[in-house]
């Protein structure tokens, strides 16, 4: 028997947050189904555990709204941004067909209707298939602009019952300063809310903070390049940073 099935979840309902950066190899751009397939490996093996688990995904490694705030005034921002909630619902069709071929029983769901390829996002129809024991994908963020999908994660957090909000990262935790311009950059294993708001440190946007922060939602921040670092977070073990109401700033040793 794997470890995965002899070990026991600390949460029961949770919600998964992958960048679009985990669909591509480090630096590149587009979907490179070897890292699709990597990370839907962790999460068939964290699934296995028992949990009831649903992943909001990113577009970034397709396209980011904010490019074109940037680069062009011939499209308007609200555009730009649905442009990006289209490229998440691109990286929802991969993982789901990785999962998939790993076994997995899936449900694809985009707050943009487009009935063809994914299921509408309907709250009590996304606590049903979670019930039911299907690995639940949300695309297209909130279905509105000028939100991150950070934000989206942490609203259907809120709206689906989890009981923390995964964050996969490519680095161990929350950090001082980016630990890939400054290596003397400190880790914490611990933040409050208002900490990661007054540090403005990159973790999630601060809509999203806010969110979690007002209704103490906790959030986990680890690195999902770890293998098995999904199946520890659902454990309880102690990885990454996590980031709660109550906590200290507590550093890394």
């Amino acid at each position: 028997m794997s470890e995965a099935t002899e070990s026991t979840p600390k949460y029961r309902r949770v919600i998964l947050k992958l960048s679009g950066e985990s669909f591509c190899r480090n630096g590149g751009q587009g979907i490179s189904m070897e890292e699709v397939v990597l990370i839907a490996g962790q999460i068939h093996q964290a699934k296995q555990m028992g949990c009831q688990l649903a992943v909001v995904i990113g577009g970034g490694n397709i396209l980011r709204g904010a490019q074109f705030k940037e680069r062009s005034s011939a499209i308007q921002e609200a555009t730009a941004h649905y442009m990006g909630m289209l490229a998440t619902v691109i990286n929802g069709l991969a993982l789901q067909d990785a999962l998939e071929s790993l076994g997995c029983e899936t449900r694809l769901m985009s707050a943009i209707r487009m009935d063809g390829v994914a299921e509408p996002y309907l709250r009590r129809r996304g606590q049903r298939h979670l019930e039911k024991g299907r690995i639940v994908i949300l695309a297209a963020g909130t279905g509105g602009p000028f939100v991150t999908t950070d934000t989206a994660a942490a609203l259907r957090a809120l709206e689906l019952g989890a009981e923390v909000v995964l964050k996969a990262t490519r680095v161990d935790g929350v950090y001082s300063e980016d630990p890939e311009k400054n290596p003397h950059a400190v880790m914490y294993r611990e933040l409050s809310y208002n900490s990661v708001l007054e540090q403005n440190l990159r973790v999630m946007d601060s809509t999203a903070i806010a969110h979690c922060m007002e209704n103490d939602m906790p959030i986990l921040v680890f690195n999902y390049r770890r293998e098995g670092n999904i199946e520890r977070a659902l454990r309880g073990d102690k990885v990454g940073t996590l980031i709660g109401a109550q906590l200290t700033d507590e550093t890394a040793v």
